[in-house]
């Protein structure tokens, strides 16, 4: 009986120390002149993020810890939760790594990725015969 109220209680308060991860959708976005990439990360801060290139792999991570006392006469209850996540995605060869910008804004991070100009489509050019 004690063995069972016992593990009744750890049970509720291990069980809520844990360890999440999450791979956030993304929305992938191609226009004449660039690539937008959308990820939706809400609850997050754009200090969680951590962004890089290495060769042709674009890498978006991120990671939250949390801490959560409550202290009573008796008792002290502490709560720490920690989530992350990482996506990873080949850059095409028409992508202008150099001129990559991100913004996080209401839940969603965004990431523009310009064309190389050699990768934007011309202009209609009329040749005239002579």
């Amino acid at each position: 009986m004690f063995s069972d109220l016992f593990n009744d209680f750890f049970d509720g308060v291990v069980s809520n120390n844990i360890t999440k991860s999450f791979s956030p959708s993304v929305n992938v976005k191609e226009s004449d002149h660039e690539f937008k990439l959308e990820l939706a990360a809400p609850g997050l801060s754009k200090d969680d993020f951590k962004i890089n290139i290495e060769n042709d792999m674009l890498n978006i991570s991120a990671e939250k810890k949390e801490e959560q006392a409550t202290q009573n006469e008796k008792y002290t209850h502490k709560e720490f939760s920690y989530s992350s996540f990482k996506r990873t995605f080949t850059l095409p060869e028409t992508a202008d790594r150099e001129k990559i910008s991100a913004a996080y804004d209401n839940g969603v991070m965004t990431l523009v990725i310009p064309k190389k100009d050699e990768a934007r489509p011309k202009p209609l050019r009329e040749i005239k015969i002579s």
